[in-house]
């Protein structure tokens, strides 16, 4: 049996958003819907799922790179562990 291993929330969340705003050649528009279906589920299955907001409302046509560039909110939990964090 293989050690388990878990990672906060929060910090998936601060790098989901940090590879979701990236504009480089190679943050493709599969990259972006593969890191938006992963976050969605954490966040859903934790009950942590606040929304998101796309960067470029006029670049969020469905399907499209703008549309997977976003970002998620922090639940209130989150936002509370985020502020202790930086005390």
């Amino acid at each position: 049996m293989m050690p388990r291993k878990t990672t906060p929330i929060l910090g998936l969340l601060e790098y989901a958003n940090i590879q979701l705003a990236r504009t480089d050649k190679s943050a493709t528009k599969e990259l972006k819907a593969g890191i938006c279906c992963m976050i969605e589920h954490v966040l859903m299955n934790s009950g942590n799922y606040e929304g998101f907001c796309f960067k470029d409302n006029s670049d969020s046509d469905t399907g499209t790179l703008g549309y997977f560039t976003r970002s998620y909110f922090y639940s209130n939990n989150m936002r509370k562990e985020a502020s202790k964090n930086k005390e």
